[in-house]
């Protein structure tokens, strides 16, 4: 595998130096907020070594991180009552990572979410990707990035920084692309996720972060009585295989409309019948937002009734892939021994729109050489009762 190559051998011996000292830092104790034991994700993966580094802030909230796929594996945030509770699924050890491929916490490219037969014109020139979901790609295909180890620098206790350098060809993308993400936790308890990325040849990129939330803080319970507002007048509808159609449907008078806040099982209960939501099992839908790539605007708030925990999220994408867990079954066993059963979670991915390399009419993914790619994504807590 290819590795980030840092540009210079002074700013190299740097970043090593900054490693040891993270190293150093993590190992003032085994054991996480959320009882992670940090040894359980210390392993060599394909010559390239794992860790898991804890961030936290003043206020006491802790996201523990591992560099194997840039997955989030747990959160730690307070409640209405000031207890901390873990509001994102995942597992207590890497190999439960490794052994089977799924995208819990991952950071997700090159390109989030399907592409439609695994291909795509780019100039005069048709791309054909690794097909790994039916007859698609999703998440970058099988060598997508919740598969890799990025080098990892935590410069403070709030910030990690992960990098990557993705091969030309890799999953049959072109370009060598170097990325960088960094996920910074604030005293406000909001964790806000970078992304940053060049191209040494024309390509498309569609970033994101994939974790599964219950603001609960039980997996045991389901995520159809918490409160859902989506600040988006419309969707993209999906084909029998979950690509979108190429249309933009309103809202309105259907299952997504969740334009004023409402309870995720009573907005699907409006029609239980509709056609998308028997397509997906649920939702699995990207949401087109209002918010203008406007950061400061809210483009989705999720509260918890049982813990009176508030996520909010914020983003420069034009997207927001809403997805309630519909095909989780319980054959995966998360942190607390806790079986992931349907719907027990929900995804709130920023994005670009699915497919968009194949549907000129959705904004563009694609980057070239000489022109970073750019995007942000901030999930912020509080508490209401």
């Amino acid at each position: 595998m290819i590795k980030t190559i840092i540009n210079t051998a002074v700013v190299g011996a740097i970043s090593m130096l900054l490693f040891a000292a993270c190293g150093q830092r993590n190992t003032t104790t085994a054991f996480t907020k959320s009882g992670l034991d940090r040894r359980n994700f210390q392993r060599v993966i394909d010559g390239d070594s794992t860790d898991l580094f804890v961030l936290t802030n003043a206020a006491g909230m802790e996201v523990c991180i591992t560099n194997y796929g840039g997955r989030i594996v747990s959160m730690m945030v307070p409640d209405a009552e000031g207890e901390f509770r873990d509001v994102v699924l995942g597992f207590d050890n890497i190999d439960e990572y490794t052994s089977r491929p799924s995208s819990f916490g991952a950071t997700i490219g090159r390109f989030a979410n399907r592409i439609k037969h695994g291909r795509f014109v780019l100039g005069s020139d048709t791309v054909r990707l690794d097909v790994n979901s039916g007859i698609h790609t999703i998440h970058g295909g099988s060598e997508g990035w919740q598969y890799q180890v990025f080098d990892a620098v935590q410069p403070d206790d709030s910030t990690l920084v992960l990098a990557y350098l993705s091969p030309d060809g890799e999953g049959g993308f072109p370009g060598e692309v170097n990325v960088e993400v960094t996920l910074s936790l604030g005293h406000r308890n909001e964790l806000a996720i970078d992304y940053r990325a060049s191209t040494t040849k024309t390509t498309v990129m569609n970033m994101t972060n994939h974790s599964f939330f219950n603001l609960s803080g039980d997996a045991g319970n389901t995520i159809l009585n918490d409160i859902l507002f989506v600040n988006a007048d419309g969707f993209t509808p999906l084909d029998s295989t979950l690509v979108p159609t190429g249309e933009i449907t309103p809202v309105k008078g259907t299952p997504f409309d969740f334009t004023k806040p409402l309870a995720i099982g009573e907005g699907m209960a409006r029609d239980t019948l509709h056609e998308q939501l028997r397509v997906a099992g649920g939702i699995d839908h990207n949401f087109v937002l209002n918010t203008r790539h406007d950061p400061l605007v809210p483009a989705a708030r999720l509260y918890s009734p049982r813990s009176g925990i508030v996520m909010e999220v914020y983003t420069t994408e034009p997207g927001l892939q809403v997805y309630t867990g519909n095909m989780l079954d319980g054959s995966r066993i998360g942190k607390r021994q806790q079986p992931y059963d349907k719907q027990v979670a929900v995804c709130l991915e920023a994005q670009h729109f699915p497919d968009s390399p194949n549907n000129p009419q959705f904004p563009s993914t694609v980057i070239e050489p000489g022109t970073p790619y750019r995007s942000s994504c901030t999930y912020r807590f509080l508490t209401e009762r």
